[in-house]
């Protein structure tokens, strides 16, 4: 049931009070209790499920829990023991009429579990985990660097050196077992996550993996041709030819020399882009040849 959302199974929305919740299982118990439905399978499931929903959804904390992680996240942290854990549906069904528990199993801890008992070993609730953002330049990103962080662990102040990869760009994240919050119920620590976020660079946008540079030449060079130098995330510096008759903002390829991917031995490009840089202020001289370029049709 790690897909399904307690709230859908009960038709109430998230908002809804314990009054609302208790109602609404009430009238899918009555619905689909063994009693009534005498052999359907089907029933019987989904009497499961609405069991299941109303033992979280009716108790404050495991609320809690299930409303912070999720359906995904409640149920790696909770077994059907922790659900169903001093919830006696004997007392429940006395007060909506039925009779005989004959469908319920005893779990242990008193509770009565509408899956006839918890079976098999049950899984310690975890921890917490934590996020930690580390902000990244682009070149740490390119060739992957050492960092310090700082974070508080069960109360106090803890270092740690880690070891971020090539190609860790924003939402990539590390984790680190065991370095988040102590459990409540006596199980494993949560785990730690570093969350990369990668941070705005003055010469270069970054475009997935692809990294775009402005390179500015003059109108001359724009006409005529010539040669530039583009430099790259590592700091080495590249020889890119600008044909004739090149137009502004021309964007030009260089493959591989954009940033890598994680855990990968592919990389994104880099891209020059052609400014074409033209004189706010013309000397007469200047003038004189723009009037011909232009008496020549250019």
């Amino acid at each position: 049931m790690a897909t399904d959302d307690y709230y859908q199974i009960l038709g109430v929305q998230k908002t809804a009070t314990a009054t609302e919740i208790k109602k609404a299982y009430r009238k899918l118990a009555m619905k689909y209790h063994p009693d009534h439905t005498k052999g359907n399978k089907a029933a019987e499931e989904q009497f499961k499920k609405v069991s299941e929903a109303y033992a979280v959804l009716s108790d404050a904390e495991k609320r809690k829990q299930y409303d912070t992680f999720g359906s995904a996240g409640f149920q790696q942290r909770f077994s059907q023991e922790d659900i169903f854990k001093n919830f006696d549906f004997g007392d429940i069904f006395k007060e909506f009429g039925f009779g005989g528990n004959s469908f319920f199993g005893r779990g242990r801890g008193g509770g009565r579990n509408p899956f006839g008992g918890f079976g098999g070993q049950s899984r310690a609730v975890k921890g917490s985990d934590l996020v930690y953002e580390l902000p990244l330049s682009l070149a740490e990103v390119a060739s992957g660097v050492q960092k310090t962080v700082s974070f508080q662990h069960n109360g106090r102040n803890e270092n740690l050196t880690v070891k971020i990869p090539k190609g860790m760009l924003t939402g990539k994240k590390l984790r680190l077992a065991g370095k988040g919050e102590p459990s409540a119920y006596g199980g494993p620590a949560g785990d730690l996550f570093i969350k990369a976020k990668v941070l705005n660079d003055p010469r270069y946008r970054l475009e997935g993996h692809d990294l775009h540079i402005n390179c500015p030449i003059k109108l001359s060079e724009a006409l005529l041709g010539t040669q530039i130098s583009v430099p790259t995330i590592e700091g080495k510096e590249l020889s890119l030819k600008i044909p004739p008759g090149t137009n502004h903002k021309t964007k030009m390829r260089l493959s591989g020399h954009g940033l890598p991917h994680m855990n990968s031995r592919k990389k994104g490009d880099l891209y020059a882009i052609i400014i074409v840089a033209l004189p706010k202020n013309l000397t007469k001289e200047q003038q004189k040849l723009a009037r011909q370029m232009a008496d020549n049709g250019l």
